[in-house]
């Protein structure tokens, strides 16, 4: 079937519409024609998909690192809407890092800094004095990903 992006310029496609550029860069690919790719532009889009993952690994880190602390540091004002929130983001983080094993590396060299951020978003949403909440993470990678683990 012939697809209406059949021999498109691609020359200014990019900024002019993205989605048709992606459709034009795909079909240009499969069909092997390589001297019209937009290299430029692909190797970019590509690179910005690995460091959207990495950003998603770290946001998910930081919410599940977030209600950890809640959760230990906060005991009277449990909740659901918590537990529920760390059962979310522990799935989205076992779910990129079953399909990019090589995120949980990542996931570990970030950990600290993915604490620092919890900690600074516990400290002002529960008021409680900067001493009360360690400075450095008292959970380990593997505790932060497993689904049993709450602190008490």
């Amino acid at each position: 079937m012939a697809r209406a992006t059949q021999g498109i310029e691609t020359a200014g496609l990019y900024q002019r519409d993205f989605n048709l550029w992606v459709e034009e860069q795909a079909r240009l690919l499969r069909q092997g024609i390589l001297e019209r790719v937009d290299v430029v532009n692909l190797a970019e889009e590509i690179e910005d998909l690995g460091i959207g993952a990495k950003r998603a690994v770290k946001s998910n880190l930081v919410v599940v690192l977030l209600h950890l602390l809640k959760h230990q540091f906060q005991p009277r004002r449990r909740s659901r809407s918590w537990r529920a929130s760390i059962v979310e983001h522990r799935q989205r983080l076992r779910d990129d890092l079953r399909t990019s094993p090589s995120l949980r590396g990542y996931a570990r060299d970030i950990l600290d800094d993915a604490y620092g951020d919890a900690r600074e978003r516990a400290l002002a949403e529960t008021g409680l004095a900067g001493g009360s909440i360690p400075p450095a993470s008292p959970y380990t990678l593997e505790q932060v990903l497993d689904p049993e683990f709450l602190p008490d």
